[in-house]
């Protein structure tokens, strides 16, 4: 989800206007994956590197984080979406973790969307996580290194139970994943689209979705 600070430049307007503008592209993509029939949304919504942005917008996107998970987990409920949050939840304070928490406690029931959020994510860092996990089982003699495969791995990883995701969607012109899922998207079909985050809506879903569609995927195959 990418383009909020050069939305609000672009109106002379502070970053921030720009988060939460971005916050609203949100809610209009949820609303428009479950009203389509998507099953599997994840949305970037903080990496790994973001910890290095000033201070003050940090603290900012934090409060949008509270804000929104305090307004919309009661809707998001209602209309049968389930929360998952996959990251490093250390790094936030006390009272987001409890919120992270108790939106993904009081959602787990629910089956017409599963909404993946990634918050504090870094996909080089999930992978090493991954590695350190299988090291420990090898170290304690509870797997064999030899049985090491690509199931393995995946068990490891935060997505564990997710499937990989068809379709990559980035906003804002910028040609590159970020670290985002690079173990999970080995196959995943991309759409770049010029749009800045706060300006998408539905009727860029599902344009997306349609040029996705009309691909051929052969996941290394020849048909």
């Amino acid at each position: 989800m990418d383009g909020n600070g050069r939305w609000a430049k672009l109106r002379g307007k502070p970053r921030t206007m720009g988060h939460r503008s971005g916050v609203e592209a949100v809610r209009r993509t949820v609303e428009a994956a479950a009203e389509i029939g998507i099953e599997y949304l994840t949305l970037y919504g903080f990496s790994t590197e973001n910890w290095k942005r000033p201070e003050s917008e940090v603290s900012d996107l934090m409060g949008l984080l509270r804000l929104f998970i305090k307004r919309e987990l009661a809707t998001l409920h209602k209309n049968g979406v389930r929360i998952r949050i996959i990251g490093d939840r250390t790094r936030f304070d006390d009272d987001i973790r409890v919120l992270l928490a108790n939106a993904e406690e009081r959602t787990q029931g629910n089956a017409r969307l599963n909404l993946t959020i990634a918050l504090s994510y870094g996909a080089r860092a999930e992978i090493a996580d991954a590695m350190r996990q299988i090291a420990q089982k090898v170290a304690a003699g509870e797997i064999q290194a030899d049985a090491i495969d690509e199931s393995v791995v995946e068990a490891h990883l935060m997505t564990v139970g997710m499937p990989d995701p068809d379709l990559l969607i980035r906003t804002s012109g910028e040609q590159r994943i970020s670290n985002f899922l690079l173990w999970q998207s080995a196959y995943t079909e991309f759409v770049f689209d010029d749009v800045l985050w706060p300006d998408f809506g539905r009727e860029h879903l599902e344009k997306a979705i349609e040029n996705f569609a009309g691909r051929e995927r052969r996941f290394g195959a020849v048909i």
